[in-house]
């Protein structure tokens, strides 16, 4: 029975270890600048930038680990972007009013858009590949 305890309380310290040095790895994680074809969002140029293309929106904000891991796969995704499909940020802390219209609760959520109107979510880490195969289904 000792043994039983010990064991048990052996692993739950060694996750809590674990689960500290992955939050702390995930929380000083470095900004990436984007892509220079990553389409900057605002509510005065949401429309327009969003009318008569596809557009995979992100909605993020700074303080958010996942939103700074997604940051180089959308980088790669819109750098193989060819034609008239487009990756575009929205930094729900600066616009908050355009979180609210699209019903974001959760980040990184990314929003697809054709011709300003939404095709379909995604919420959470997603890979590149995941992505352009969305992005390819809409173009």
């Amino acid at each position: 029975m000792q043994t039983t305890l010990i064991v048990i309380g052996v692993i739950i310290v060694a996750f809590f270890i674990f689960r500290t040095i992955t939050m702390a790895k995930m929380k000083n994680m470095p900004m990436v600048s984007d892509h220079e074809k990553v389409l900057t969002l605002t509510e005065q140029n949401f429309q327009q930038k969003t009318k008569g293309k596809v557009v995979l929106v992100d909605f993020w904000a700074s303080w958010c680990a996942p939103c700074r891991m997604m940051a180089p796969v959308l980088n790669d995704v819109a750098s193989e972007l060819k034609g008239n499909s487009y990756v575009g940020k929205v930094d729900i802390q600066q616009y908050q009013s355009l979180a609210n219209k699209f019903k974001v609760r959760n980040i990184p959520t990314m929003v697809l858009f054709k011709n300003g109107i939404e095709i379909n979510r995604f919420v959470g880490i997603k890979s590149k590949e995941f992505l352009l195969k969305e992005l390819a289904k809409v173009s």
